[in-house]
């Protein structure tokens, strides 16, 4: 084990050290003063860059915060095809290279080539869809070519024709980067390739990004410096080229041979290769080529050798840990739950969803626990269900409820959860007695506390989860009234695969759906974001969406969504706030919160936010959010409600906005 440690560490280390970032801080953006406002905008946004990115399909984000003139502008961008995981922590060493290295730079860019490519810009002027040639530079390496030099040529120049036309294809979305990225190859010899790769920002025109290219690839050859060279690379803030006599990156080459280890001249600064030095012949150089690889060959396979014992290791461990004797997930026997519920007694029932009922029980120990006994129409076997559960009751936030353990016995089927004493949400929002209650900073708390539970279910748990069902009955709140999402992993529990994009078995309740999920059964990380975002209106209104569109636009009554929109429209958005809160609230914050919350409930799912950035919206009162679209199912019998201009400053009476209640709950549906 202390051999595969020390082999791991060289490994990691060595895969840490290939990282490098190649970074331009132009003079001419002008400065700002360090800790100021613009700066905090900067560490702010950049904070938020890897998750943002690697949310997106397409590997490719672009945003802003901040008010003029401390308003920035941030572009990150990966490699397609990359893994998540090295693309976050590619944007982030980017990122953290571009605060140390332009400490008051206003404007900067960064590619970093290892182990994936990835990009990261910022300025404080607005640069998206525009090309921008300088500030450039470039990396030439010193060691000439050793085959004769105008084959070389010829067949370069060759390959650059074949590339720009591949890098600056049309592209069908302006959010994926597939099209302005090709990575390929062209054989010198029998034992020697040219390898290359080129990318544009995916914001460019495919004619910007063929100028662009084919700019870069004349500034190398065109300089009699330089052109007689291995390699080079030039960066520019809207294209990257690379060009080596070997493998590097992680780049897919379409045309792939044999890899060629990672020569000294790949830091030609440190090279002093000038023309009096010697040269190895051919024979010789293949020779050491030849060994080099046989090597490296060896010790990779001794490596996952090793590794994969290792992992052969780690996973026994891991089924271990996960057994039932554990104490992060006990099995329980169904007498004792029987017992613990006093035989499931009706005055001990607290609830019924759609995926069973669920009970209060006491343990022996005297421990509070709530039992959900799930329906018999479970699609899992007895071991796909203990093993979704083991996982899930390793997922821990302050903001989950915790699973405490399950019970197989028989057809039974039962999730063991944390007690949770104060109910659910909807227990004090929707009752005209308690709303008091729930006083404005409380439910602002709540809000905050939900998004970041949505979090950790998206993005940083160890399993990615889609909830499907979130709802007020499924917020409950603790003793100090934090919000604690449950019900989270049960339609992976329940039978119901979390990763494909759409379904036949719809689980949710009408009201929170999102329009692509209730009408084609496709679902994603944006369908939670819908859902989140009529939760917000309905803490903020302490009125219920309903799932009964009203089609007359003049009508107060009917959905909540609706009701929202309307009077954002007509700059009146704080008529919406509940009256039991009183006066006695930030009218900015909640004017804020609703403009969040018709954020998420937009038609497109595109065009809702991810969970990084509404906490990044809730946290920041700088950032600029964008003009919110027409909801789903909103009449649009009228022309003028195409077009809106909205106040978000505007400041009104509070009223009262009734609603037409209908909160069904489905477990099975064949969509439309």
């Amino acid at each position: 084990m202390n051999l595969i440690s020390i082999l791991c560490f060289v490994l990691i280390s060595f895969g840490v050290a290939s990282v490098s970032a190649e970074t331009t801080c132009p003079n001419n953006g002008g400065g700002f003063t360090p800790n100021g406002t613009y700066d905090a905008n900067r560490r702010l946004i950049l904070s938020y860059l890897p998750s943002n990115v690697t949310a997106q399909k397409g590997l490719f984000y672009n945003g802003s915060i901040g008010q003029e003139p401390n308003r920035i502008y941030v572009t990150g961008m990966c490699m397609p095809g990359s893994d998540t995981v090295v693309c976050s922590d590619c944007i982030k060493m980017a990122s953290d290279d571009l605060l140390q290295r332009c400490p008051n730079q206003t404007e900067a860019y960064s590619w970093a080539p290892h182990p994936t490519l990835c990009y990261v810009r910022y300025s404080n002027t607005s640069f998206l869809g525009s090309l921008d040639l300088s500030p450039w530079q470039s990396i030439t390496h010193r060691a000439n070519v050793t085959s004769d030099l105008t084959e070389f040529r010829k067949i370069w120049e060759d390959l650059a024709v074949r590339m720009i036309d591949a890098a600056s294809t049309s592209k069908s979305s302006p959010s994926s980067s597939d099209n302005y990225y090709t990575a390929n190859t062209a054989a010198l010899n029998p034992f020697q390739e040219i390898y290359a790769l080129m990318q544009c920002t995916p914001d460019l025109s495919s004619s910007d990004c063929k100028t662009c290219l084919r700019e870069s690839v004349r500034h190398y050859n065109d300089r009699p410096c330089c052109n007689r060279r291995q390699g080079t690379r030039v960066r520019r803030p809207s294209c990257y080229l690379r060009m080596e006599t070997y493998t590097f990156s992680k780049a897919s080459f379409v045309n792939f041979t044999a890899a060629s280890p990672l020569p000294v001249d790949d830091q030609p600064s440190k090279i002093n290769n000038g023309e009096d030095s010697k040269r190895l012949s051919t024979g010789i150089v293949v020779a050491i080529t030849v060994a080099t690889v046989v090597g490296v060959l060896i010790l990779l396979v001794l490596g996952y050798v090793l590794c994969r014992r290792r992992n052969s290791y780690q996973r026994t461990q891991f089924e271990n840990d996960s057994d039932i004797s554990t104490t992060n997930s006990s099995q329980y026997d169904f007498k004792t739950i029987e017992v613990a519920t006093n035989n499931f007694s009706s005055s001990n029932k607290l609830g019924e969803g759609g995926f069973g009922e669920v009970y209060k029980g006491t343990l022996s120990t005297g421990t509070e626990v709530a039992v959900k006994r799930l329906s018999k129409m479970s699609g899992q076997g007895t071991r796909e269900f203990r093993n979704e559960a083991v996982l899930v009751s390793k997922l821990q936030h302050r903001n989950l409820v915790r699973l405490l353990g399950f019970c197989l016995e028989g057809e039974e089927k039962i999730l063991i959860y944390e007690f949770v004493p104060n109910k659910s949400l909807d227990y004090f929002l929707f009752d005209p007695e308690k709303q008091g209650q729930l006083d404005w900073s409380q439910r602002y708390k709540i809000i905050g506390g939900i998004a970041r539970g949505i979090l950790y279910l998206h993005q940083d748990s160890q399993l990615t989860i889609i909830h499907r069902d979130l709802k007020t009955s499924n917020i409950l709140l603790d003793a100090d009234m934090n919000p604690k999402i449950s019900d989270f992993g049960l339609s992976t529990i329940f039978g119901i695969d979390q990763t494909q994009g759409n379904t036949n078995r719809i689980a949710g309740t009408y009201a929170y759906m999102s329009p692509e999920y209730a009408l084609q059964g496709q679902f994603s990380m944006k369908s939670d974001v819908y859902s989140f975002g009529v939760l917000v209106l309905e803490i903020i209104s302490g009125k219920k969406n309903s799932n009964v569109y009203q089609m007359d636009e003049t009508s107060t009554a009917g959905n909540l969504v609706n009701n929202a929109w309307r009077l954002w429209r007509n700059g009146s958005p704080l008529e919406l706030l509940d009256p039991s809160i009183g006066r006695n609230n930030q009218s900015n914050e909640v004017t804020r919160c609703i403009h969040i919350a018709l954020l998420c409930v937009q038609d497109n799912p595109e065009d809702r936010p991810m969970l990084s950035t509404i906490i990044l919206m809730l946290t920041s009162n700088t950032i600029s959010l964008p003009v919110p679209q027409l909801p789903s199912f909103f009449p649009r019998s009228r022309p003028e409600f195409e077009q809106v201009s909205v106040s978000e400053s505007s400041q009104s009476t509070v009223k009262s906005v009734s609603d037409s209640i209908c909160d069904t709950t489905i477990t099975e549906l064949e969509p439309r």
